[in-house]
């Protein structure tokens, strides 16, 4: 079984910062594309990042450019994403999912990611 698990959320005020990390068992992300998602309360799925595994091609959200680092570390299976300058508007539930191989664009649907892991709560204080 693939299993996917994001870490790293947690409370912070406005202004911090935050690095998400995404595991997998049963899977390996080499060659593929890890995307991370999000979903505040009351609100639709939204993408946020991606990057691809193979040539590390990175994908952001334009209100987070600037303010969020992808990057992937296929010696440890692991994708982190490295949030600076958190804003409340960031509060969210933050999924990380898989692609297999490479992505032509990124959805907020998120049809084109085949697993994903549970979230990892962010909240942002004013």
């Amino acid at each position: 079984d693939v299993q996917l698990q994001a870490s790293g959320g947690g409370l912070v005020q406005a202004g911090g910062s935050l690095r998400l990390a995404c595991a997998a068992s049963g899977f390996t992300f080499r060659h593929h594309t890890v995307g991370w998602y999000r979903q505040a309360p009351g609100k639709g799925r939204e993408a946020v990042s991606c990057i691809s595994t193979t040539d590390d091609t990175t994908f952001y959200k334009d209100s987070v450019k600037g303010r969020f680092t992808v990057s992937s570390d296929n010696a440890k299976n692991m994708v982190y994403l490295l949030m600076n300058n958190l804003e409340p508007s960031d509060t969210a539930i933050y999924y990380c999912a898989v692609a297999r191989g490479g992505l032509a664009v990124m959805t907020d649907s998120g049809v084109e990611f085949e697993y994903w892991g549970q979230g990892t709560q962010v909240t942002v204080s004013s």
